[in-house]
């Protein structure tokens, strides 16, 4: 199998056709059992609501494309508190169904430590339900585990799951 080439980069607006890849792409991974804030079925009005609110100066949002179809993104929340300058967020670490185990959210990882670190962001944080595939992911690419919360999402089916929180930070020059 060859490997696609990924074009990942920040966005600062959304056109109407990477709008509506990434209102697709957030009601595939739910309706797939993902834990990203939402449960299935998402109604694809609410995933646009959901969209229209970003990019913002605070929420930046990465996309990855291939051949030109988005086929991936990530935001990052940059604290907006004085004593938070230095941190930031990973969040919504979403490919599409059809597309994943072939190295976009890697790549769409990579990149959001990149625009933090470029805001100054030394100290990340993300979070994902214990036991999906992006424990793999997040813990293969460098992420530290730091704690656990049980009962904190609400998949679908109603049932509780813990979240498992992962941090990375620029370690102290000796």
């Amino acid at each position: 199998m060859t490997v696609p080439e990924i074009h990942v980069r920040e966005i600062f607006a959304f056109d109407e056709v990477t709008k509506a890849s990434l209102v697709s792409i957030l009601v595939r991974v739910v309706g797939d059992g993902a834990a990203v804030g939402f449960v299935a079925p998402l109604d694809p009005n609410d995933a646009e609501a959901y969209w229209a609110r970003l990019p913002r100066a605070d929420a930046r949002v990465i996309v990855a494309t291939v051949g030109g179809t988005v086929v991936g993104t990530a935001q990052v929340h940059l604290a907006g508190q004085s004593n938070g300058q230095h941190r930031a967020e990973i969040a919504k670490v979403l490919v599409d169904p059809a597309w994943q185990r072939q190295g976009i959210g890697r790549a769409v990882i990579a990149h959001a430590e990149e625009v933090a670190r470029r805001n100054g962001r030394t100290t990340l944080v993300l979070d994902t339900r214990e036991g999906d595939p992006s424990n793999q992911l997040y813990r293969s690419s460098g992420w530290r585990e730091i704690g656990r919360i049980p009962e904190y999402a609400r998949s679908s089916s109603g049932e509780l799951h813990a979240t498992v929180i992962y941090a990375k930070w620029d370690e102290p020059i000796p």
